[in-house]
């Protein structure tokens, strides 16, 4: 589309600049009224070939040779490059249509982004920074060119429509994060995805205090107020500077390999029944077990190490990327 404008643009300024130079010119040399001048130039530059309004000196037909020369040659050169770059663009939305089709058809237990605005945008980062699989809907055309430039894969699509949700996948995904301008958009799209799926997990993103209250009856799990969130981080970073930068340190992966992980425990798992101390998550995998979220939905943080690991509980745990993926294969290995 960008191209299109472009050739657009420059076929505008190529026809304006011919014609304000035949106009021009036939008043200067063979004295046209400007009207006359400005019709002989349009006979002339699109070839129609009607006789001349008035009489053309020798320095006139001159002028006119070169007219006829260059304004018919950047006139064809102009439409052909348009209708070239109009077939491309056929070609390439066409086929770009299906290899998306296909692509979201193959996405499962993945999470959809609705709306790629700077929130949005802040979401689809992490999760491609994860590798986790989602899909950018946005009706935004320059949003979600900017999403597949980024290496995203992204639909130009209302995301409060029912039939687009379901197009997105919304019966195989894990999850939806509605990050709507408004707060009544993030709020039909949380009814219409909760509707279709009554178990998928919603993150929204809410601008007013007043819609926090209704997001969460309307369904969502999660609501964020990025105004509050803002303000709080710019407050704590004066309050406790080091506190703040080691949180950045292990959620952002800012100068260090270290990351805060939650990981599942299998009830085939070899970990299963035994206690912290039992499984040397520490000792051998230098992993830090910082809380353990049990079946029932407790947490328990700073466990001991007589704590018991149990099938169904949830390890919050940090330590460098290497290590919690040599974790994530422990827990996956089944028990003897």
């Amino acid at each position: 589309m960008r191209r299109l404008r472009n050739w657009l643009i420059i076929l505008s300024s190529g026809v304006f600049l011919i014609l304000t130079s035949g106009t021009l010119g036939f008043m200067w040399i063979d004295g046209y009224s400007p009207f006359d001048a400005f019709y002989m130039t349009l006979i002339t530059v699109s070839t129609v070939g009607y006789e001349e309004l008035h009489p053309l000196s020798f320095h006139g037909r001159i002028f006119n040779s070169f007219l006829i020369f260059f304004g018919v040659t950047m006139m064809l050169l102009a439409v052909g490059g348009m209708t070239q770059v109009i077939i491309e663009l056929e070609l390439k939305q066409y086929f770009g249509k299906r290899r998306t089709r296909k692509m979201i058809d193959k996405l499962d237990d993945h999470i959809i982004v609705c709306g790629f605005g700077r929130v949005g945008r802040g979401a689809a980062h992490e999760l491609q920074r994860a590798g986790v699989p989602f899909l950018i809907v946005d009706k935004n055309e320059d949003r979600v060119e900017w999403a597949l430039r980024d290496g995203m894969l992204g639909v130009l699509a209302d995301a409060t429509d029912d039939e687009t949700l379901k197009h997105a996948g919304v019966l195989r995904a894990k999850g939806l994060i509605a990050t709507l301008q408004s707060d009544a958009d993030n709020l039909f799209v949380i009814l219409s995805a909760k509707a279709l799926k009554p178990s998928l997990q919603v993150s929204a993103r809410v601008a007013s205090e007043q819609s926090e209250k209704k997001m969460r009856l309307a369904g969502a799990d999660y609501v964020f107020a990025p105004y509050d969130m803002t303000g709080n981080r710019m407050a704590q970073v004066m309050l406790k500077p080091h506190v703040f930068q080691f949180i950045d340190f292990t959620t952002k992966g800012m100068g260090l390999d270290v990351e805060i992980e939650q990981l599942s425990v299998p009830a085939a798992s070899e970990l299963a029944s035994k206690s912290l101390s039992e499984s040397r998550i520490r000792s051998e995998l230098g992993v830090i077990v910082l809380a353990i979220r049990k079946l029932d939905g407790r947490m328990q943080f700073n466990p001991p190490a007589e704590a018991e690991i149990e099938a169904g509980d949830f390890l919050i745990v940090m330590g460098e990327r290497m290590n919690l993926r040599k974790l994530e294969q422990v827990l996956s290995e089944v028990r003897a």
